[in-house]
């Protein structure tokens, strides 16, 4: 799958098209959606589905060097008031302050980070290390693992950051469920 046969069939999918322009157009610093919402989009026009199919959020990674928790609500509160017409759950975060919370959430330490794709760089899973921003000449399109895993509907562990063998589980029972067609690599093999 290349880059911009990824790109077509993450639009696919309105809501991804409609939240990366409205990104856009509020000029959110370094604005990204995210992950599942992409990755699951294109496993649903590989497999047939509805686009929507299985997606329970759309992540949106910006970056502020505002660290509150005031800068990120009213982040948050402002994208809920432009997209909630989607009806779909965002979940937006400033990944200048993930490092705040995420060990006390998640169980596992977690760097400060510089720029969003920091972030996307420590996903869970090696596949859904992918974001799309609109820019004024169409997309960009951050993807370091690359997009043969998306296409042969792959899920591998990203042992590199953050690992967590029980959070891995978990979402890939989740993920299996929803889409059965989907290889799981199993995480202990591979550490």
């Amino acid at each position: 799958m290349t880059q911009d046969e990824f790109l077509a069939a993450t639009l696919r999918n309105s809501a991804n098209e409609v939240i990366v322009g409205e990104l856009f157009a509020m000029a959110l610093p370094d604005a990204w959606l995210v992950s599942g919402c992409l990755v699951q989009t294109v496993w649903n026009v590989l497999t047939k589905r509805p686009v929507a199919y299985g997606i329970s959020d759309y992540d949106i990674f910006y970056f502020d060097p505002d660290r509150s928790w005031e800068a990120e609500d009213a982040v948050i509160r402002g994208l809920q008031d432009r997209l909630g017409h989607l009806g779909v759950a965002i979940e937006a975060r400033n990944q200048a302050r993930v490092h705040l919370w995420y060990p006390d959430k998640h169980g596992v330490p977690y760097p400060p980070l510089s720029r969003s794709t920091d972030g996307i760089d420590r996903f869970l899973t090696e596949n859904t290390r992918i974001g799309i921003r609109r820019t004024a000449d169409g997309y960009d399109v951050y993807a370091p693992n690359g997009f043969n895993d998306v296409a042969n509907l792959i899920v591998r562990p990203n042992l590199t950051a953050n690992f967590s063998a029980a959070n891995y589980a978990t979402k890939a029972a989740r993920w299996k469920v929803l889409w059965p067609e989907i290889t799981v690599a199993a995480a202990d093999k591979l550490s």
